[in-house]
C-alpha cells in the first residue's frame, strides 16, 4: 500500500491562505516542488502528498509582471495544502485528467499526488495521482478538450465534498 504524508515544518501561515501551506509545483528552484518564505524558495524533499481533495479552482493572478491563470489544488492532510501550478502545465493537465476519470465515491478516500519529472525536458513536471494504492491512469494529447476535462474534474471534486454518509 502506497501512503505518503508530507509534513512540512518550513510552511508558515501565508497571508491570503492563513493556516495553510502553499506549494509551488514546478522545477524552477532546483526541486520538483517548493514553498516560499519571504520570497525565498525552500525545496520540498518529500516525494508525495496524501490527503483529501477539497477543492480545484482556477485563479487569475500576476506573476513576473504578467497576468496568468493558475490551477489551485487544495488538499487537507495534517493541515491544508494549496498546490499551485500553471493551468497549461503537464502537472495541471495530469491532475485534471486523472481526477476527471474518478467518481465522487473514489474521491471520498484520500488521494496521493506525486510529482514526476519529465525525462526528455528538464522543465517538464507531471503528477501521478493515486487513490488508495491504485495509480489512476489517464492519458491526454493535443486534441484533449481541456475545458470539458476541467469541468468534469471540478464537478467530481465538488460532488465528493458534498457527499454525506
Amino acid at each position: 500500500m502506497r501512503k505518503f504524508i508530507v509534513l512540512l515544518p518550513q510552511c508558515f501561515a501565508i497571508a491570503i491562505y492563513a493556516g495553510s501551506c502553499k506549494i509551488y509545483c514546478n522545477r524552477h528552484n532546483g526541486s520538483l516542488w517548493y514553498t516560499l518564505n519571504n520570497s525565498e524558495a525552500s525545496a520540498i524533499t518529500q516525494t508525495a502528498l496524501t490527503g483529501y481533495l477539497k477543492e480545484l479552482k482556477f485563479e487569475k493572478c500576476e506573476r513576473r509582471g504578467k497576468e496568468v491563470y493558475k490551477l489551485l489544488i487544495t488538499i487537507q492532510a495534517d493541515r491544508p495544502y494549496i498546490l499551485e501550478s500553471g493551468h497549461e502545465t503537464h502537472f495541471a493537465k495530469s491532475v485534471l485528467a486523472a481526477i476527471a476519470t474518478l467518481t465522487p465515491q473514489q474521491l471520498y478516500s484520500p488521494i496521493t499526488l506525486q510529482p514526476q519529472p519529465g525525462t526528455t525536458d528538464e522543465n517538464v513536471l507531471f503528477c501521478r495521482v493515486w487513490v488508495e494504492s491504485e495509480l489512476v491512469m489517464a492519458s491526454y494529447n493535443e486534441q484533449t478538450d481541456w475545458r470539458e476535462v476541467s469541468k468534469q474534474a471540478l464537478a467530481v471534486t465538488k460532488a465528493a465534498n458534498e457527499m454525506v454518509f
